[in-house]
């Protein structure tokens, strides 16, 4: 299983989203002092009704501690999209 695969795996479990997006982006970062360590840089869009009532900043919190121990092995930079299905719908309209 690939990183993306397990960043995918673990947020699925943790949030059973309604929609789950990784991205790979560490290839824009070649160079990077973060990328010498062998971590990633990725991009996660997530939409779950577990985010209801939630600010950004605790969904934020939420994302990082269910990748906790992927953050110490695995990932070194993180960006988050996440909404609830409401909002989800709300921007389509």
């Amino acid at each position: 299983m690939n990183r993306v695969e397990r960043i995918r795996a673990t947020l699925q479990q943790a949030f059973t989203p309604d929609h789950l997006a990784v991205h790979d982006d560490s290839h824009r970062h070649a160079g990077h002092a973060g990328a010498a360590s062998g971590k990633g840089h990725f991009r996660v869009e997530i939409v779950s009704a577990a985010f209801a009532g939630l600010r950004p900043l605790q969904r934020h919190r939420a994302v990082y501690a269910a990748l906790d121990a992927l953050m110490q092995t695995d990932i070194h930079a993180l960006s988050i999209s996440a909404h609830t299905p409401e909002e989800r719908a709300a921007q389509r309209t």
